[in-house]
């Protein structure tokens, strides 16, 4: 629609009759049909809690510990939403004062990049459900944050589905601070991960609000529980005792293949709860507002990351016309282009157009460990944390299996590094691979795995499980804390207490750093499990 057409519809001025027909107030407001669970709103005043803060304003978002829960085992549905937000909006901001926070971006800085908003606190209503086809298999986190600068006269909808594999809150500092700090309503979804982890000995889950509870009483109610009989449960939990399945990685759904179609459904379910609050009461019932239409309101798809790829794919989807514009970064998308494309950087050339995520995670869950020692990682931070025995022995390993040559640990560091170079990583990456391997790439290349196979968690995919850090060949349980506050502390991979477990260790089951692998019987980040 053209800025002139728009011009025009906005000056147009809504004529209702005086008549106390319904349909003189537009169609009736129906909640869409995939919204099967209760609808949670809460109210927040702005000063003691707030849609983009949590209460905790531009200086608790700021400091470097999280906030506090009175009681550790046990925190409330409110500690819990602001564990979610402190830990998500700083994952993927940079929260030194060097890198921008206080005075480029943050809850303090207006609309105009000026320091006028003070703690920057929002307030606002907060809308939460599930989508699904009433079988709680799929249980999509949807969420509406409405400030109360919201205008209907001049209405807007800003798209925040989340991030990696994030849970509903993974995009408020990335796409709903913007929104919310200009007046629109913004349209969260999870798009099927989060932190919907299901303690199989304990039997316990995550509820909408990230509360854990047993997997009787949540039902369809559950944020996930994995897809096992009771006798199948009961055999595994003998065969693997304190283990996790984990939504993204065993929901056995491939969410990814829906990530679009959620994040139209949040902007759908923005429309509805706008509608709820701003539409015409009539006959008991509610019906659409005529200043909340498509053509009068505009929709921003927006995000980051996996929530960028979702943006665009959602707009590749929009048949109804929802959405007006998008504006992401970093899109994550998955192209299939043909072999005739050719890209050139400095020396490498790359045909066919980049790979997918998952095959850039699993070229580094096998290279990154040994292109630690390369020549060109030296002086990489954290590089002490790649143990450098495990390292030489994920070295060996590659070179006895023929993949990389050399004589010294540098020189197979250096062979390491340069097939991950000829694969399509970038050279200015090197300094950050040591702290992507220890943090990032075993967790993000076990999610995909499994998500991708749509793998049970019975399958133990590879060998690998999930669970708490294992001590004599077995697995303890994950610490009471730790599973309690996993909503607000998870980023919806293996963490937050929980430890990636190679099942097939020599002498039993071990971390997967530290597991020992059976085909070369030695310690070298289990390179049998990345192969």
């Amino acid at each position: 629609m053209s800025l002139l057409t728009r011009a025009a519809l906005f000056a147009l001025p809504l004529a209702i009759a005086a008549c106390s027909h319904k349909t003189n107030f537009g169609d009736e407001n129906v909640k869409p049909d995939y919204i099967r669970s209760a609808i949670v709103s809460t109210t927040y005043d702005g000063t003691s809690n707030d849609l983009l803060t949590a209460g905790l304003g531009k200086t608790g978002l700021g400091l470097p510990t999280q906030p506090v829960v009175a009681v550790a085992t046990s925190p409330t549905v409110t500690e819990l939403r602001t564990l979610a937000i402190y830990n998500n909006y700083r994952a993927l901001l940079d929260m030194t004062a060097n890198g921008g926070y206080g005075m480029l971006y943050g809850p303090n800085i207006d609309i105009n990049g000026g320091n006028t908003l003070g703690e920057g606190k929002i307030a606002g209503e907060e809308h939460i459900a599930y989508a699904d086809d009433g079988t709680g298999t799929q249980n999509v986190t949807l969420m509406v944050q409405i400030p109360t600068s919201f205008s209907v006269d001049s209405p807007c909808i800003v798209t925040a589905t989340s991030s990696g594999s994030r849970g509903v809150y993974g995009a408020i500092g990335t796409a709903g601070e913007w929104g919310l700090k200009h007046g629109c309503a913004v349209a969260f979804a999870d798009k099927g991960t989060g932190n919907g982890g299901h303690d199989l000995v304990a039997n316990t889950v995550t509820n909408l609000q990230g509360t854990r509870v047993s997997a009787a009483s949540a039902g369809t109610g559950s944020e996930f529980t994995a897809n096992l009989s009771a006798a199948d449960l009961a055999a595994f939990n003998a065969a693997f005792p304190n283990r996790w399945a984990f939504k993204h990685a065993h929901s056995q759904q491939n969410p990814e293949k829906d990530w679009g179609r959620d994040t139209l459904r949040a902007v759908e379910f923005a429309f509805y709860m706008l509608n709820q609050k701003y539409g015409e009461s009539h006959d008991d019932k509610i019906y659409k507002s005529g200043k909340l239409v498509l053509d009068k309101t505009i929709v921003i798809a927006s995000s980051v990351s996996n929530g960028g790829g979702a943006a665009l794919a959602a707009a590749e989807q929009d048949t109804a016309g929802l959405i007006d514009g998008v504006a992401v970064g970093e899109p994550e998308v998955q192209v299939n282009l043909p072999a005739s494309i050719v890209m050139k950087r400095g020396s490498t050339t790359i045909t066919g157009g980049g790979k997918s995520l998952y095959d850039y995670f699993t070229i580094a869950n096998l290279y990154e460990p040994c292109a630690a020692r390369a020549t060109a990682a030296a002086g990489s931070p954290f590089l002490a944390g790649v143990v450098a025995t495990r390292a030489d022995d994920r070295c060996a390993a590659l070179a006895a299996k023929g993949l990389i040559t050399g004589t010294t640990p540098t020189e197979l560091g250096d062979a390491a590094l340069a097939k991950m170079l000829a694969s399509g990583w970038e050279a200015e990456a090197i300094p950050f691979m040591p702290t992507h391997y220890l943090f990032a790439v075993p967790p993000v290349a076990l999610t995909y795995a499994n998500a991708y196979a749509k793998a049970s968690v019975k399958d133990n995919l590879c060998g690998f499980s999930v669970g708490g850090a294992p001590a004599a060949g077995v697995p303890t349980p994950v610490s009471a804390t730790a599973a309690a506050q996993g909503f607000g502390t998870g980023n919806g991979v293996p963490g937050a207490g929980l430890t990636i477990i190679y099942n097939n260790s020599v002498g039993g089951a071990l971390a997967d750093a530290a597991a020992i692998s059976p085909s070369t019987g030695k310690a070298d980040y289990n390179y049998d499990g990345a192969q």
